[in-house]
């Protein structure tokens, strides 16, 4: 919006020149972002809290998650909104692609926001049945499929890490490979929010480190040298990243351990969604599985659980799945679980960066 106002004033002072710049646009983004939930966070919680909106404790997770039952929850509806008002603040309005990114973010909010409601009405862990929600992050991540499928410049072609050479061509099929990496990350990042900080750190780098990738993809020079998909208007997503980095560091100021909030369904369907939806939109779809390894590792440590269980009729590869549970079991405090996680998907965020070299 800015840009729409500011930009075109440059004709008459040269300092507005300063709005088309992405880089100067993404800060604007994240700062606005992280100040939007910085401010409203203490009303949001004393909201919560009058309204009785807290979190449901699962009956089999660890006894010390007992504490944290009616601690505020459903702060994704927060961070959705410093998003939301970030990226139409700085984003520039004309580019489809950020409205396609923010319709899959608020779409998969809408879906994890009547998990949560459902949970909280029951008080028990349950919400959505997993076919109902499934059905619907289906739905959501066809419409990103179709949209680059169906786009004048599409191209099928993967991108693969260290494989510059090898980029086969799905075709059609792309359609279906776009619902799977979106509706996985928005599952993995679920899976991940289970204590305190523990979705909100990975989420930021993952957004950085894509803030990085998105504005190069839509540079057509920097692209060509890097050897990187070019996709045209894509650099507009960094504006969008700079606003999931700058909203996850805000809400990370209240969800640090011991949280005064949680994000919820509603955050983390949502967060993973978008995530997904801008590695399928700039053609990174598998560095999301390396800078997002914390997001992998989870959601691999509950799909090697449960069929490991069923086919060995009740016996465990983790002493608790999610992984993050797994050493909570073992004795590990939870400050040291999240920072010990935090820090390898910093090391994971540097390693991704580094693919730009090794290709």
């Amino acid at each position: 919006m800015l840009y729409h106002f500011l930009y075109p004033l440059h004709s008459v002072f040269s300092g507005f020149n300063v709005f088309r710049y992405i880089t100067l646009r993404s800060i604007g983004g994240a700062v606005t972002a992280f100040l939007i939930v910085l401010v409203l966070g203490p009303l949001f919680i004393r909201m919560m809290r009058r309204l009785q909106i807290g979190q449901v404790i699962r009956d089999d997770g660890p006894e010390t998650h007992l504490a944290k039952r009616g601690v505020p929850t459903m702060g994704g509806v927060l961070i959705l909104f410093a998003i939301t008002m970030a990226t139409v603040l700085w984003a520039r309005l004309d580019n489809p692609l950020v409205w396609l990114g923010l319709f899959v973010t608020l779409f998969y909010g809408g879906i994890g926001f009547v998990d949560d409601y459902r949970k909280i009405k029951k008080q028990n862990s349950k919400g959505l049945s997993a076919k109902g929600k499934l059905v619907l992050q289906v739905i959501g991540g066809s419409v990103v499929g179709l949209f680059i499928f169906l786009h004048p410049d599409f191209d099928g072609h993967l991108s693969i890490p260290f494989l510059k050479n090898f980029q086969p061509d799905l075709g059609w099929f792309y359609v279906i490979f776009a619902v799977i990496v979106i509706v996985g990350a928005s599952n993995a990042v679920n899976l991940t929010d289970g204590l305190d900080g523990l979705a909100a750190g990975p989420t930021i780098v993952t957004a950085a480190v894509y803030l990085v990738f998105s504005y190069l993809a839509g540079h057509v020079v920097l692209a060509e040298y890097l050897q990187l998909p070019y996709v045209a208007g894509s650099g507009e997503l960094a504006i969008f990243c700079g606003a999931i980095f700058g909203g996850c560091l805000g809400f990370l100021w209240f969800n640090a351990f011991p949280a005064q909030m949680f994000m919820g369904d509603v955050g983390s369907l949502a967060l993973g969604g978008a995530l997904g939806s801008i590695a399928i939109i700039i053609k990174q779809e598998f560095l999301l599985a390396i800078v997002g390894g914390i997001f992998v590792m989870e959601a691999l440590s509950v799909i090697m659980q449960v069929g490991y269980f069923k086919m060995t009729h009740g016996k465990r590869i983790f002493l608790m799945a999610p992984f993050h549970h797994h050493f909570e079991k073992k004795g590990w405090h939870e400050p040291k679980i999240v920072v010990r996680f935090w820090i390898v998907t910093i090391i994971l965020g540097l390693f991704a960066v580094a693919t730009l070299k090794l290709r």
